[in-house]
């Protein structure tokens, strides 16, 4: 995973390679190069996610594409939640990934493009080619989700045109399958105001700029479905900050990473990050509560995650459901 000091300089170095040949050769052609965004009417919008999603009655098997926001311990997390919630008799969940470090869409699919951190994020058994695994046809949900600053992949890497590729890609594969845009979130120290810009980030960039454009390139106007990570994530800061701090949380830091030395990690999750996260793609995935689900995982690498307390177990898991229930755009029917 990548530290906090590198993070910032893919940032940087995306924004600068990427905006210099855009600049250059729309100046030579006179041209743009981006695709005129396709659109659909709020009416057109409601009434293809006004169908909700059935709930699944086993594991599905999964295919995550993204970046270190992914990771590798939140999709073990998932599984267990996943075994947990099914049992472990039946059929057994499994998950595969492509990850790297602050990686765009438009990375993963195009081999020109370099992958900062391929080797080292996908260095675990849970590894598979993205677009040869989804043509297997093998997976009955594709999570996808897009690099942050997420002002900064629409602006410079087309992300609503290249999540319509993975999701025909997805669905090319296995035209059953369910796709997923995963909304992260920006960094904690953001001076908008972290909570302030996840209030506004979800339609003004994740649904006006990606999610509805992507759907709408679809000519059969397919749903993606959102799991909303960044909603949830600010909900649960409100419920915590609002009484002081419960138990093992104090605020919003308290989901992110710190060095040994207590620097924190603006933009990486810890263990709780990464299991308020597992929990909403669970709910998400399953159309089900997650209230009751184990609290004490294991991670990628067979150690125990970091304890939760159960209090603080609860009140995320009772977060969860308040964000994502009746939420439309995942797949619930409206409340």
């Amino acid at each position: 995973m990548p530290n906090r000091a590198i993070f910032p300089w893919i940032k940087r170095r995306w924004r600068m390679a990427t905006g210099v040949a855009l600049a250059g050769l729309a100046a030579v052609t006179g041209t743009t190069l981006l695709r005129a965004p396709a659109s659909l009417s709020p009416q057109e919008i409601d009434n293809l996610y006004s169908v909700p999603l059935p709930a699944p009655d086993e594991p599905m098997q999964l295919f995550h594409l993204g970046h270190s926001l992914v990771g590798r311990d939140m999709p073990v997390m998932l599984q267990q939640l996943v075994t947990a919630h099914f049992g472990a008799d039946g059929k057994a969940a499994q998950h595969h990934s492509q990850l790297g470090w602050g990686t765009p869409l438009r990375a993963h699919w195009d081999p020109s493009e370099p992958i900062n951190g391929f080797d080292s994020e996908n260095d675990h058994p849970n590894y598979r080619d993205a677009k040869a695994a989804l043509a297997t046809g093998s997976y009955d949900a594709v999570v996808l989700t897009e690099m942050v600053e997420i002002r900064d992949a629409i602006a410079y890497f087309e992300t609503a045109d290249y999540l319509a590729r993975w999701a025909e890609a997805a669905r090319a594969g296995n035209p059953e399958a369910r796709v997923y845009l995963y909304e992260t979130w920006h960094e904690v120290t953001d001076p908008e105001g972290w909570v302030a810009r996840l209030d506004r980030d979800l339609t003004r960039y994740w649904q006006d700029q990606i999610l509805w454009p992507a759907v709408a390139q679809d000519p059969d106007h397919q749903p993606i479905y959102l799991i909303p990570a960044g909603q949830v994530m600010a909900a649960f800061t409100r419920r915590v900050e609002a009484v002081g701090g419960v138990t093992d949380v104090t605020d919003r830091q308290s989901l992110f990473q710190r060095s040994e030395s207590g620097e924190l990690d603006p933009i990486h999750i810890n263990d709780l990050g990464a299991y308020l996260v597992a929990l909403t793609h669970f709910a998400v995935l399953y159309q089900h509560s997650p209230v009751g689900l184990p609290h004490q995982l294991t991670r990628a690498d067979g150690s125990d995650m970091q304890t939760i307390a159960a209090e603080t177990a609860a009140l995320m898991q009772e977060t969860v459901w308040s964000v994502v229930s009746g939420q439309p755009y995942s797949g619930f029917p409206t409340k």
